[in-house]
């Protein structure tokens, strides 16, 4: 995920204060030199930095910080809501017609993945806002582009306008509006044409569509690893057409975070959407608060409720909790709930939306997740019976040799499997046996990140499966 690199280097320059029972200036000076050089590292404009440090450091040198209970804690909240203004204070999300067509017109260099983005963003507002949009294949010059677009909407169920590319685009964007409106569609999304650099006849086209097209929405698809340079991409469209905000791309590839930390501040522009990902739902609102905590290690538990509402199912989720009160979880309930943590995205991703999970996060990183395949297949090679009854597994040697040959997988990882398993069953016991305090006080534990025992759990695990391909929970 994006900004791990700086959320790493933050962090350890958050530690020099938390703790503390009184801070002098040169705390704050060091803490400060620290944030700068973290900051320079992952490409954030200077004036942005500049600025940052100054407001940090005038409110952290306030009576109140420096005399208060807990300073540290004061000056990381000071950090948090500075960054959270830069990078954007609230969240702006898309300015959608509730009585009509909304035109959603997507602009950029090329290679920024606009394509892509139009696929994306038309997913999400089918699922999230019940819409039905149409895309409209409007780059009639980078090779293929109107072919991916058209693949894009046949694989998400969309309808698309395409008119080779020969036409051109002021026409295929006017010929892709009346196709929506006669098709009851109710919002456009324009695939524009993107150039290696800003040029004139670019930003011409670009004029001439927006008076075509009329859109409530222009997006600039900035690249997240274009750094600051993607200010003066932003600043030189928004001169010629107006913007009225940003989609960052390939959040997932970046571990610096420049362009998002300098963007907002230096053009204006609210940042209103994120990609995370490879996948076409992996899209999201960009949330500057969820993002500062994030960055600072704080976790994003909002932004995973919001990935488990999409993804999982309540009542399925329901009843696998039953499954587990009761002690009859099996191979059949382990295989679900691997395909609900797949759809929610690798296990690294879920991990960072956890407060205090920074090194589990890490270590995680580095496992591959195809392991999640691996144990598909090791089920896969099951009976029925056995999948219903782990006990035939538990107490048959063969019966693991089997399914060991069948899957194409060691004999160890089927062991794993059945360890895994296992120990979920006894937890699920001893909670079972728990007071209603002790559940309380352990819930509490979990919501405050309080759970360097399951850190030293995943290390001590870590250690010991070493063998090729392998795995542990």
């Amino acid at each position: 995920m994006a900004f791990d690199s700086l959320s790493e280097r933050l962090q350890k320059a958050m530690k020099k204060i938390t703790g503390r029972g009184k801070l002098h200036e040169s705390d704050i000076d060091d803490m400060l030199r620290e944030v700068r050089l973290s900051l320079l590292e992952a490409d954030v404009n200077f004036k942005v930095i500049r600025k940052f440090l100054a407001a940090v450091k005038e409110k952290a040198l306030g009576a109140k910080i420096l005399d208060g209970l807990n300073p540290g804690q004061q000056v990381v909240d000071i950090v948090r809501n500075e960054l959270k203004e830069v990078l954007g204070s609230e969240e702006v999300e898309l300015n959608l017609n509730k009585n009509g067509l909304t035109v959603i017109m997507l602009v950029g260099l090329q290679g920024a993945g606009k394509t892509t983005a139009c696929g994306k963003i038309a997913l999400y507002l089918r699922k999230k806002y019940k819409k039905t949009p149409l895309l409209v294949a409007a780059d009639v010059y980078r090779p293929a582009a109107v072919d991916q677009l058209v693949t894009l909407a046949k694989q998400i169920g969309v309808a698309y306008y395409e008119d080779g590319i020969k036409t051109n685009p002021r026409k295929i964007v006017k010929e892709g509006i009346n196709k929506a409106i006669k098709e009851s569609c109710d919002t456009v999304i324009i695939d524009t044409a993107g150039r290696l650099q800003v040029n004139e006849e670019l930003m011409d086209e670009l004029k001439d569509i927006k008076e075509i097209a009329r859109p409530h929405e222009i997006l600039l698809t900035v690249d997240s690893m274009s750094g600051q340079d993607a200010c003066n991409v932003a600043t030189a469209f928004n001169e010629k057409i107006a913007l009225s905000g940003v989609i960052l791309t390939k959040l997932d590839g970046d571990a610096r975070g420049g362009a998002a930390l300098s963007i907002k501040e230096i053009t204006g522009l609210p940042i209103k959407l994120m990609s995370t990902g490879e996948k076409l739902d992996e899209l999201e609102v960009f949330y500057p608060e969820r993002i500062a905590e994030r960055i600072l290690g704080m976790g994003d538990v909002l932004s995973l409720i919001d990935s488990v509402k999409e993804n999982i199912d309540e009542q399925e989720m329901e009843d696998m909790a039953e499954k587990m009160l009761k002690g009859s979880y099996n191979y059949n309930d382990l295989l679900k709930q691997f395909k609900m943590i797949k759809r929610m995205g690798s296990l690294s991703k879920i991990l960072g939306f956890l407060p205090g999970l920074s090194k589990i996060k890490q270590a995680v990183s580095q496992v591959d997740d195809k392991a999640f395949v691996y144990m598909e297949a090791i089920i896969s090679s099951m009976t029925s019976a056995e999948r219903r009854n782990p006990k035939l597994i538990e107490e048959s040697a063969k019966r693991r040799e089997r399914i060991a040959k069948g899957s194409g997988r060691s004999l160890a990882e089927v062991n794993n499997l059945r360890n895994s398993l296992s120990s979920m069953q006894q937890a699920m016991k001893k909670f079972n046996s728990m007071t209603d305090s002790d559940k309380a006080k352990m819930s509490s534990q979990i919501s405050n990140g309080n759970l360097s025992g399951l850190a030293q759990g995943q290390k001590a695990k870590k250690g010991k499966g070493k063998g090729k391909g392998q795995f542990r929970f």
